[in-house]
């Protein structure tokens, strides 16, 4: 023998191996709270923690205030439109609460607004209806457009892009419509 008992070996191997998971762990402990930072979604920049960005750094004078620009001091204050002239119309906001593009919908077909459940055809030129997008037959949600119907592949119900009504298949009736209203090339749900 070498002079070492059982006893000795066993206490030596679990302190080897004691260590090495306590390395181990140290080590996993440390890449995780690292981590944890960049996953909260509060870190935007590359800058370390506790650093100010640059764009928000004071000058080296101290002062708060940022020197002014040199064309600062000599531009006229901006021109408001005179009271009487009407203001520009609200095409932003009604953009803004825009459902679809005239130009997004074909002329003879439409077009199918699955998590909205609805479609909106143009059956002629500048004429757009709306309807609902479930069939009237078992519920299913129609799925293409062709051939001037709206057509469902569950058992095969077809609707008029003119005005929803059956025009094959099981449906007992026809799609609901829903009311829209068309400010230039915006399409809103009414």
């Amino acid at each position: 023998m070498n002079g070492t008992s059982e006893q000795d070996q066993v206490t030596s191997a679990m302190t080897r191996r004691g260590l090495v998971f306590a390395v181990g762990g140290a080590g996993l402990a440390a890449a995780l709270t690292a981590c944890t930072g960049y996953s909260s979604g509060t870190a935007t920049s590359a800058e370390p923690p506790g650093s100010v960005p640059a764009d928000q750094a004071k000058p080296a004078g101290g002062s708060d205030n940022p020197p002014p620009a040199a064309d600062d001091q000599n531009d006229p204050p901006a021109e408001e439109p005179p009271a009487d002239e009407p203001a520009e119309e609200e095409e932003p906001a009604q953009a803004a609460n825009a459902f679809a593009k005239t130009a997004d919908i074909p002329e003879g077909g439409g077009k199918i607004f699955e998590a909205e459940k609805i479609v909106i055809t143009q059956p002629t030129a500048g004429e757009f209806k709306c309807f609902t997008a479930v069939c009237t037959h078992a519920g299913c949600s129609v799925a293409s457009i062709s051939g001037g119907t709206i057509n469902c592949p569950c058992h095969g119900s077809k609707f008029k892009i003119t005005d929803g009504s059956v025009a094959g298949g099981p449906a007992p009736s026809p799609l609901e419509e829903k009311k829209i209203t068309v400010n230039g090339g915006n399409i809103v749900l009414a």
